[in-house]
């Protein structure tokens, strides 16, 4: 996968440890950045001022060191509806390109592009853009109300926002081709099987179950976890030859950093290591 974003500068804003946003609630707390899509009376369906504001925080949150991990979820019942046909609709000679251009690919390039891990929360629907959103993220956690839609035939278009790219790895050509015709919900325990989602929650416990896991993400190797994502983005591209030589060099870096040395330190003295990612 080749990865070359680099975010327009009307993307550029201030950053807090607690920012609200018009249509994303950004909370920074022990290590974790939760990104929370705030149209909850739309099922956080994309506007464009929610796909821009949802870069320019993940922009943020990929510079600041003391960010180590990123949640994205949704406020309400919904995690993301997909594009908000509403806006799309009332554009009078709306142009595909760029709006598929300027609101999903540069989201979806940017999401690979952060070298630490970004969790998908999906606490609802997740439908169109919306379903491919998550994908696009390292892994997907779902509550077991969660669920995931390719609703694009429904309105004649094709899968975006990296559908196209991600489903096919993750279940396979077939039930790909077979979910984006039919538009078939899938549920959070079908998207177990399937290979979708990583884990299920019963809704009760979703999010001190997502909570626990990202802040123990956030105190791990993180400068380990970039390495990782860096050379598990190329192996989509490489030869196999190409992909033992990126892991050399790869390794190597891994090797000079702090939390190396800590981690052997912490070996040798059988204690458990403390991790800064660095």
């Amino acid at each position: 996968m080749y990865i070359n974003y680099k975010p327009p500068s009307c993307l550029i804003c201030s950053n807090n440890s607690s920012k609200h946003m018009s249509t994303i609630l950004t909370n920074i707390e022990n290590g974790v950045a939760v990104l929370s899509l705030n149209r909850p009376e739309k099922y956080n369906s994309f506007n464009r001022e929610m796909a821009l504001e949802l870069q320019a925080q993940l922009d943020l949150c990929g510079q600041n060191p003391a960010v180590r991990c990123i949640v994205i979820t949704g406020i309400g019942k919904g995690f993301c509806a997909g594009q908000d046909l509403g806006e799309a609709t009332g554009t009078p000679n709306l142009d595909f390109r760029k709006m598929v251009e300027e609101h999903y690919n540069r989201l979806v390039l940017l999401l690979r592009h952060i070298e630490k891990p970004v969790i998908a929360a999906v606490n609802g629907v997740a439908a169109g853009a919306g379903a491919n959103l998550a994908l696009a993220c390292d892994f997907v956690l779902a509550s077991k109300s969660a669920s995931f839609i390719q609703a694009f035939s429904k309105i004649s278009l094709i899968p975006d926002t990296g559908g196209t790219f991600f489903l096919p790895r993750l279940v396979g050509l077939q039930r790909a081709l077979a979910l984006a015709f039919t538009a078939d919900k899938v549920s959070a325990e079908e998207a177990l099987q399937m290979g979708m989602a990583y884990k299920w929650f019963e809704d009760d416990a979703f999010e001190a179950g997502w909570k626990k896991m990202a802040m123990g993400l956030a105190q791990m190797p993180t400068k380990a976890f970039g390495l990782t994502k860096r050379a598990m983005n190329q192996s989509f591209q490489n030869t196999l030859e190409q992909q033992l030589e990126l892991e050399k060099e790869l390794q190597a870096a891994a090797g000079t950093t702090k939390d190396f040395k800590e981690g052997v330190q912490a070996f040798l003295e059988k204690r458990m290591p403390v991790f800064t990612g660095n």
